[in-house]
């Protein structure tokens, strides 16, 4: 049963990143009290590329602080955001869970809002300028220590110290941890891919990619979400 308490909340603005002029919403800071959060989440933040950021099924953004300690002993003191929330872009942070006990579909209650598990994180290149480290989205690909997105499903208030409590479990054999697999490590599996484009909790855009993996028996070229080429 997961029943722990958020450690912070966070929104962010759309603000110039990296050295080329464009934008992000990355910078995430702390809220001191509830935010109101609709279909595509919280109401105050923004995302710069909506084709790729954001939408129903990436409503909200979920990181463990529990894999900072992991990221210090491989990137040293190089990245200063590690330890604390906000780190990696999200809006939710916490310690004691991560994808190896999260489920894809999970329903939880989160202050007066109800949000659905819709998929983990693709991490995209402007995490290697975030932390100043040129792989850091191939290290978070790698690792599957991606974070997971949220679809919402009552609308309602999250604010800091409200509780993530476990609702509903209707995927018990597809944690995170196995979808990441999946689609980085085991990724032309023909009977993993066939399941989970059927799995119904699944983010339409992650079946679309499982489908055509199975159809054209290859993998889609990650070059530029990785590097920004």
């Amino acid at each position: 049963m997961i029943d722990l308490p958020l450690l912070a909340v966070l929104t962010g603005k759309v603000a110039p990143f990296g050295p080329d002029g464009r934008s992000s919403a990355i910078h995430k800071t702390p809220v001191d009290g509830p935010r109101a959060v609709g279909s595509e989440g919280f109401l105050d933040d923004e995302q710069a590329d909506r084709r790729v950021h954001g939408g129903p099924d990436k409503a909200i953004h979920h990181y463990p602080l529990d894999h900072h300690a992991a990221w210090r002993a491989e990137l040293g003191e190089a990245a200063p955001w590690l330890g604390t929330p906000g780190a990696f872009g999200e809006n939710l942070s916490t310690l004691g869970v991560t994808e190896a006990d999260v489920c894809l579909g999970d329903r939880f209650r989160v202050g007066t809002t109800v949000l659905e598990v819709a998929q983990a994180r693709q991490p995209c290149w402007k995490l290697n300028h975030r932390f100043a480290v040129p792989d850091m989205a191939k290290r978070v690909q790698s690792s599957a220590r991606t974070g997971w997105y949220y679809r919402v499903l009552e609308s309602g208030m999250i604010g800091p110290g409200d509780r993530l409590t476990l609702l509903d479990r209707p995927c018990p054999g597809w944690p995170l941890a196995r979808l990441l697999r999946v689609l980085y490590v085991d990724t032309l599996d023909r009977a993993a891919l066939a399941d989970m484009a059927a799995l119904p909790a699944l983010a339409q855009s992650w079946k679309t990619l499982a489908e055509r993996r199975l159809a054209r028996g290859a993998v889609e070229d990650w070059t530029g979400r990785l590097t920004g080429g």
